[in-house]
């Protein structure tokens, strides 16, 4: 469905970015997500499974390269447009736009800080690549270490008490990586190569890691079952193993001395992305809700001339259009500032992620009981926003996290 854009300085650029994107969301990710859906995990990512016919002509679009400057073959996209697309892409599947996004992560990182070798041996293969045959995921989280492996410069991070689960210890010109990342990785067990997060100094705690740009295809990486889970189903995920793998120095994107400065770069940007997806999510759920009040008779009359339908979907709608408004402000601004406020990052995540929920709850109550089968949209919606509340960050760790950085820093003056 259409929506009024509130921004009066849209180019024609960004309204045919967006016009796009809607149309694949609409007519390719939403019956590809909803099968998938239906799937289980190791039928979602067999080689006959729609899962890769989508990833196949997402690549062709050039969408897995959405956040690469196009100086290195991405889109080039601003991050005003980068938002549009992936708001539209989030209203067709948010699983599947996870995935898109968690892909580019290895080529994201290394565009940060882009040395020769990366440039050659990450970025330029993964943008050129149009058939989904390199895949990346983001290994962070561990079986202990979650949503606190998110909060640089939070006094728990640099704990030297608080030991990492997947660590790299240096060996010459080369890193020994032992240990093992959670089943919480998304694209883990489909991923070619790894933005792998993890210990190099113990001393430091979480704060002396670093990034690395792997090919998963070294000797002693091993990957786990893929996850079961409630929602986000057409989204993989699952572990990685590391048992004495040897890499060689040159895929090292940042070590100890930037680690935690870096990190707060990549988050402020990951994190406000899925204050973006959260708008996409919301949207649907409106959308849905708008249409089947619209057709629905109770007591005599279609559900759309009760006052209390009218008011809900006011409040919905309400909803989606703050969200728009913050998700996309904060991304912005976190995209093109050389300090970025990543707790502007986290109001993005927590009131888009919500807004989210709330709508698609709200969308459920007035589908009533259709609204809990299988045979409507809305039931997912739901299941993929609760995910959201978690996913990323738990919503209630990163607010603390924001809240510390806020006592740090405030009152800004950059």
């Amino acid at each position: 469905m259409e929506y009024l854009d509130l921004d009066i300085n849209l180019s024609n650029e960004d309204i045919m970015l967006k016009k796009n994107a809607y149309e694949f969301a609409k007519k390719v990710m939403r019956p590809i997500a909803k099968e998938l859906d239906e799937m289980t995990p190791e039928q979602v990512i067999a080689k006959d499974s729609p899962f890769w016919e989508f990833m196949r002509k997402a690549y062709e679009l050039g969408y897995h390269s959405i956040l690469i400057p196009e100086s290195y073959g991405g889109m080039g996209l601003t991050s005003l447009q980068q938002a549009i697309v992936y708001e539209e892409l989030a209203w067709g599947s948010v699983g599947l736009t996870v995935a898109l996004g968690v892909a580019s992560f290895p080529a994201f990182g290394a565009s940060l800080v882009p040395e020769e070798n990366m440039i050659e041996e990450v970025l330029e293969p993964f943008c050129e690549c149009k058939d989904a045959s390199i895949i990346g995921c983001w290994g962070i989280t561990e079986p202990d270490h979650g949503s606190d492996t998110l909060l640089p410069y939070y006094p728990s991070f640099s704990d030297k008490s608080i030991p990492a689960q997947c660590v790299a210890t240096q060996d010459g010109d080369d890193y020994i990586i032992n240990g093992q990342k959670s089943a919480w990785v998304s694209c883990g067990t489909v991923a070619t190569h790894c933005a792998l997060f993890c210990q190099i100094d113990p001393s430091m705690g979480h704060a002396g890691g670093g990034i690395f740009a792997m090919p998963l295809d070294l000797p002693g990486v091993k990957k786990g079952a893929p996850l079961n889970k409630l929602g986000q189903r057409d989204l993989n995920q699952g572990e990685i193993f590391f048992d004495n793998v040897r890499i060689p120095g040159k895929y090292l994107i940042v070590g100890p001395d930037a680690y935690e400065a870096l990190l707060e770069i990549v988050l402020s940007t990951t994190t406000a992305m899925m204050g973006v997806f959260g708008t996409g999510v919301a949207r649907a759920a409106f959308d849905e809700a708008l249409t089947y009040a619209k057709t629905r008779v109770q007591g005599g009359k279609k559900l759309i001339e009760y006052p209390n339908i009218q008011a809900k979907l006011f409040e919905m709608l309400r909803q989606v259009e703050t969200t728009r408004a913050i998700t996309r402000a904060a991304f912005a601004y976190n995209q093109n500032t050389t300090t970025p406020a990543e707790e502007y990052s986290n109001i993005a995540k927590i009131h888009g992620t919500e807004a989210a929920l709330k709508v698609a709850h709200e969308a459920i109550q007035i589908f009533g009981g259709n609204g809990l089968t299988k045979e409507y949209l809305v039931e997912k919606l739901y299941r993929d926003a609760r995910a959201m509340i978690i996913e990323d960050g738990s919503n209630d760790t990163l607010a603390i996290g924001a809240g510390h950085k806020i006592i740090e820093t405030y009152p800004r003056k950059d």
